[in-house]
């Protein structure tokens, strides 16, 4: 189970335009790296438009937006073309970054279980170190609560 203070794990996965991107790529950087997940359904839209509208927010902050979900890189360039996204949304269709960071998850819906993205922020400062998680995280406000734990 990943904690704050540690490490963050890196990794490599190919983005909405076929670039390979890294953790490691950021140093220097606050990483926002979230985990979602579906592409184009009501919560992960939300939360990707939420992103996108407070994007220079981030950027101020030194902020990079990385989100991660199952879903494939021809996914991600549809759901980003579709609701004009301006950050990169990594595809993790072997689940291996997904078991790493501890969010494919047994979950349940109407008694049925199955597996499945708990919906997961993490704030990784300049030094590659967790600085904040959010577990099961709620879509409204969720920005808000980002920008303060990076400001922080």
């Amino acid at each position: 189970m990943l904690e704050e203070g540690k490490n963050a794990p890196d990794f490599k996965l190919k983005d909405q335009n076929g670039s390979t991107i890294s953790l490691s790529d950021y140093k220097g950087s606050n990483v926002v790296l979230y985990f979602y997940p579906k592409d184009d359904t009501s919560g992960c839209t939300a939360e990707a438009c939420n992103f996108r509208d407070d994007f220079s927010q981030f950027k101020n902050l030194n902020a990079v937006i990385l989100g991660v979900s199952p879903d494939s890189a021809d996914s991600h360039k549809k759901f980003a073309g579709k609701y004009n996204l301006q950050f990169s949304l990594l595809s993790d269709e072997k689940k291996e970054i997904l078991e790493k960071y501890g969010v494919w998850k047994e979950k349940s819906m109407y008694g049925r279980k199955y597996m499945g993205v708990e919906r997961t922020t993490f704030v990784i400062n300049g030094d590659g170190k967790i600085k904040k998680i959010f577990r099961k995280v709620k879509v409204p406000g969720h920005n808000k609560e980002l920008i303060e734990a990076i400001e922080s």
